[in-house]
């Protein structure tokens, strides 16, 4: 069994998949501190408290925190006996190539959501990411990495609007009834909605103009159903984009071995 593990700056998302299908996954918030015997116990007792009693043999590891890949390894080692897959890290090829500029760092949850597209759609995508960033990769024909865009995320800008301003309260992300809003939390609401609508339509038709071709779009993360309301926004909604692409890398480096 495979243990597939999705670090991001807000959740952390574990994942078992028995070759054919996943099985079960949960969520926990990405703390630094947690030690490698926290998320044994943590994962363990869910497993227990589901009846699922499985051998896990493999673990990957896609993280955007650095500092808490250490005790996921030390969790593989001590608690799976393996070694685990960090995608990123010297010791995990991809099967899709990342043309970018030299020396650049890309992230890693941006790889593997190219890996997993392109298992799932092919090539010529634009693949949004709503996380605490919004993301758009761009995912060629090969199913190449060839670039994106990094945008505030949606919560973190609605965070950000009531902390910085004493008089807006804190509101949800939610689609409004109507544009014009009639009350302050209501025309927040619309600001918040209707302008990552534009942003979306804005970036991903520069991107189609730019390669000047009619690329698909894939929505994932938390919030891509929520923009799923506009018809057309989005070609696929996939919310198993990353733990596919997981599945994905460790099988390709399973095979190389």
């Amino acid at each position: 069994m495979l243990l597939a593990i999705d670090v991001g700056n807000t959740n952390t998302v574990f994942a078992i998949h028995d070759g054919a299908d996943f099985v079960a996954d949960w969520r926990c918030a990405t703390e630094h501190q947690r030690t490698a015997d926290e998320y044994w116990v943590w994962l363990n007792t869910l497993m227990k408290l589901q009846g699922i009693s499985v051998e896990v043999t493999e673990v990957i590891v896609s993280s955007v925190v650095p500092q808490v890949v250490f005790n996921l390894r030390v969790l593989a080692d001590r608690y799976f006996n393996c070694r685990p897959l960090v995608v990123g890290k010297a010791g995990c090829a991809l099967p899709v190539e990342v043309r970018v500029d030299a020396d650049t760092q890309v992230g890693a949850d941006r790889l593997v959501n190219t890996v997993g597209a392109f298992s799932q759609y092919g090539g010529d995508l634009i693949v949004v990411d709503f996380g605490t960033a919004t993301t758009f990769d761009v995912v060629d024909t090969d199913g190449a990495y060839i670039g994106g865009v990094i945008s505030p995320g949606v919560n973190l800008s609605v965070r950000a609007l009531h902390e910085a301003a004493a008089a807006l309260p804190h509101v949800d992300a939610t689609r409004p009834p109507s544009v014009i809003g009639t009350n302050t939390v209501a025309c927040m609401q619309s600001g918040v909605y209707w302008g990552y609508v534009g942003l979306i339509e804005g970036i991903c038709n520069k991107i189609r103009t730019e390669h000047a071709r009619d690329m698909k779009i894939v929505a994932t993360g938390g919030l891509a159903t929520l923009f799923d309301q506009e018809p057309g926004l989005f070609d696929h909604v996939d919310g198993e984009l990353t733990m596919t692409g997981l599945v994905e890398i460790n099988t390709y480096n399973r095979k190389a071995d």
